[in-house]
């Protein structure tokens, strides 16, 4: 309904400012829909196929949305540069402002809702829609703003000027979005999740979780899959050493506000782990407790066990 608003707006005005408006909303349907595609394919429980689940398809939708924004700005760079060259003359303008306005109040409203949807179930797909959808209001009513201008100064020649910037904007927001998206196709690390993960470890730590290293974290649409070495007493039986495990699992589930699978690689401690060790009574120490080491990025990430020097 907004596009078909927005291209009647476009057919009253002549406007290529506002045409650069109805391409993107050409855009918005095509990537709702790979959208809702993707979301369908990613709520599919996992199988012997996809052992990681489906979750990853939605990367592949946001990035195939980023692709069609940019696209479309291409598309609106070339019809502007094509009607200035012509001297395209415009009109309507009041009325194409107010329908283009009106649209925007609604795609600004959508926005946020999906957006803040897409943030509470750690859904890539529907937060890169709802923020194209908001990317779309904020720049409509840049729009509006133009077609004012142009209406009460009589340059024709701005229509082109604003859709240029309008392409440019959104070229610039589509390339985001697919660098984002190939981020997490490549398994990038969220470094804010990373770090937030980390956090809740150490915060909770126990005194024979001596190091936590080798941190690596994949997102898989809402699910997270981590995985890494922890150095414990070397004396714990493997029942005791699973206990520990399994409970640091729980305690990253209870805490996070998602689905996290834990993978969790255990090495005994070594006499180096001694000076950072916070066992007070531990048997078979051979060094004295220097200082607590604490688990942020710099130390979880990095593949060898905590130390001092």
């Amino acid at each position: 309904a907004i596009m078909l608003a927005k291209f009647i707006a476009c057919r009253i005005t002549h406007s290529n400012t506002v045409l650069s408006n109805a391409l993107v909303s050409i855009v918005n349907v095509t990537a709702g829909s790979f959208a809702l595609y993707s979301l369908v394919l990613a709520a599919k429980p996992r199988d012997l196929d996809h052992p990681y689940g489906h979750g990853k398809v939605e990367f592949i939708s946001a990035a195939i949305e980023g692709s069609l924004v940019a696209t479309a700005g291409g598309i609106i760079i070339y019809r502007a540069v094509m009607a200035w060259i012509a001297g395209v003359h415009v009109h309507e303008l009041g009325m194409g402002a107010l329908i283009v306005g009106l649209s925007g109040v609604v795609n600004s409203m959508m926005g946020i809702a999906l957006r803040g949807r897409g943030r509470r179930e750690h859904s890539a797909a529907l937060e890169a829609g709802g923020t194209h959808l908001l990317t779309d209001a904020w720049s409509t009513a840049a729009l509006v703003l133009g077609l004012l201008l142009i209406h009460f100064t009589g340059l024709m020649w701005l229509d082109s000027v604003f859709a240029l910037a309008f392409a440019t904007f959104i070229i610039w927001q589509g390339l985001r979005v697919v660098r984002r998206s190939v981020g997490g196709i490549m398994d990038e690390t969220d470094m804010a999740v990373a770090s937030e993960l980390i956090g809740i470890l150490d915060a909770h730590r126990r005194p024979g979780w001596i190091d936590i290293h080798n941190f690596r974290v994949i997102k898989f649409g809402s699910t997270l899959h981590i995985d890494c070495h922890v150095t414990l007493p070397y004396y714990y039986s493997l029942e005791k050493a699973h206990a520990e495990i399994s409970y640091m699992d729980e305690l990253v589930n209870r805490n996070s506000g998602r689905e996290v699978e834990l993978f969790i690689h255990m090495d005994p401690c070594i006499p180096a782990s001694c000076p950072v060790c916070l066992i007070t009574d531990c048997p078979v120490r051979q060094a004295v407790f220097t200082k607590r080491v604490p688990w942020t990025l710099a130390t979880a990430l990095e593949n060898k066990k905590h130390g001092v020097g």
